[in-house]
C-alpha cells in the first residue's frame, strides 16, 4: 500500500505507524467542568467504523511527520493524506 506523503510523495506504508482515529486531534479541554469523564472517553473509546475513516500515521522511518490519511477501511484505498499540523489549524480557525 502506497501513501501519498504531502511532502515527500509515495511512500511505503510499511515505513509508517498508525496510531488510530484522527478525532485524536481534537483533545478535550482540561478547563471543562466534565473534563475527567471527556477526556477518560478521549483516552479510552474508539470506533471501528467500516468504510472512508480518517487516522493518524507516523512516519516512523522517514521525516517522523504526523499524517492524517483517509482510506476505505474494506478496501484499504488511500483517498488522501494531508500533515497532521494542517489539519489541527483548520479544526482551530488558525490556518
Amino acid at each position: 500500500m502506497l501513501i501519498p506523503h504531502p511532502l515527500l510523495g509515495l511512500r511505503d506504508a510499511q515505513e509508517f505507524t498508525v496510531l488510530g482515529d484522527a478525532s485524536l486531534l481534537a483533545r478535550p479541554d482540561p478547563t471543562r467542568s466534565d473534563a475527567e469523564a471527556a477526556f477518560c472517553d478521549y483516552v479510552f473509546l474508539r470506533d471501528n467504523p467500516k468504510g472512508v475513516h480518517r487516522e493518524l500515521w507516523f512516519h516512523e522511518q522517514g521525516d517522523r511527520s504526523w499524517l492524517v490519511v483517509t482510506r476505505d477501511t474494506v478496501t484499504h484505498e488511500i483517498l488522501s493524506a494531508e500533515l497532521a499540523s494542517d489539519v489541527k489549524k483548520r479544526m482551530e480557525g488558525t490556518e
